[in-house]
C-alpha cells in the first residue's frame, strides 16, 4: 500500500502460482498492477483436511491460520454436540486463511467451509476420505496401538481428514457412532489430554509427519 510506480511485489491467487508484478498506477483510491513474470508454480498442500470444533474466537482464528501454515487442504468448522460456539464469522475465517498463506509464504489458500452440524456432516461423508479422530478417551495410549489406529493405518494414499473434538470432548453417542464407523481411524496425541487449538496442530504435525509432504 505505501508502493510508488514502478516498484515491483509478488502476488499469489491461489490458482496460478505467484508472480512478481509491477506497479504502473498508484493512487490513494487504487491502482494498476502488471504481472511480469512466474515466480513459483502453484504448490498444492496434500489431499487433507482439518474438522473442528469452534471454540473462543481467538483461538478458532488460531485454528485456521495454524491449519494453512501446517498444510491443509480444507478447514471445515463443525458443530457437536458440545461445542460451546454456535456461530462463526466465515468471511472472518477466510480472510485469516490469506492472511496467513501470505504469512508463510504459500501460494494456495484453503477454503473454510461454512458452520456443519458433525451429524450431519458424516451422514453424507465420502468413506474414501478416512477420518484421523483424535479423541481425548485415548488418552495415554501409544499412538500406533493396533493396526487400525492412529494416521499410518493401512495405505497412506488417498484423501484424509482430521477431526479434533470441542473443548467438552466428544459426547458418548457421537464417540459410539464415529467409532464404529469403517473409515474412521481413532488415535490419541499423548500422554495428556491438549487444548483444543493445541490438539489441531499437534494432530496436524503427526499426519504430515507420517503421510503428508514433510517426509
Amino acid at each position: 500500500m505505501r508502493m510508488t510506480t514502478g516498484g515491483v511485489l509478488s502476488l499469489f491467487n491461489g490458482k496460478d502460482g505467484e508472480w512478481d508484478a509491477e506497479v504502473v498506477e498508484a493512487g490513494k483510491r487504487g491502482g494498476i498492477l502488471v504481472c511480469q513474470a512466474q515466480t513459483r508454480p502453484l504448490q498444492l498442500p496434500p489431499d487433507l483436511w482439518l474438522l473442528f470444533a469452534p471454540i473462543k474466537k481467538a483461538r478458532t482464528d488460531f485454528i485456521v491460520e495454524k491449519a494453512v501454515e501446517m498444510g491443509a487442504a480444507r478447514v471445515l468448522p463443525v458443530q457437536t454436540d458440545y461445542t460451546n460456539a454456535d456461530r462463526i464469522r466465515g468471511d472472518r475465517l477466510q480472510a485469516h486463511a490469506v492472511e496467513a498463506a501470505e504469512q508463510c509464504g504459500g501460494t494456495f489458500v484453503p477454503d473454510v467451509a461454512a458452520l456443519e452440524r458433525l451429524s450431519k456432516l458424516i451422514d453424507k461423508w465420502d468413506p474414501a476420505r478416512r477420518i484421523m479422530m483424535c479423541d481425548e478417551a485415548e488418552v495415554g495410549q501409544p499412538l500406533n496401538q493396533n493396526s487400525d489406529n492412529g494416521p499410518s493405518a493401512g495405505s497412506v494414499e488417498g484423501p484424509w481428514a482430521i477431526l479434533i473434538g470441542p473443548e467438552g470432548g466428544f459426547s458418548p453417542a457421537e464417540r459410539s457412532r464415529l467409532r464404529a464407523l469403517p473409515f474412521v481411524h481413532v488415535t490419541s496425541l499423548g500422554p495428556r489430554i491438549l487444548r483444543a487449538d493445541t490438539a489441531a496442530v499437534a494432530a496436524l504435525t503427526l499426519w504430515q509427519l507420517q503421510n503428508g509432504d514433510w517426509r
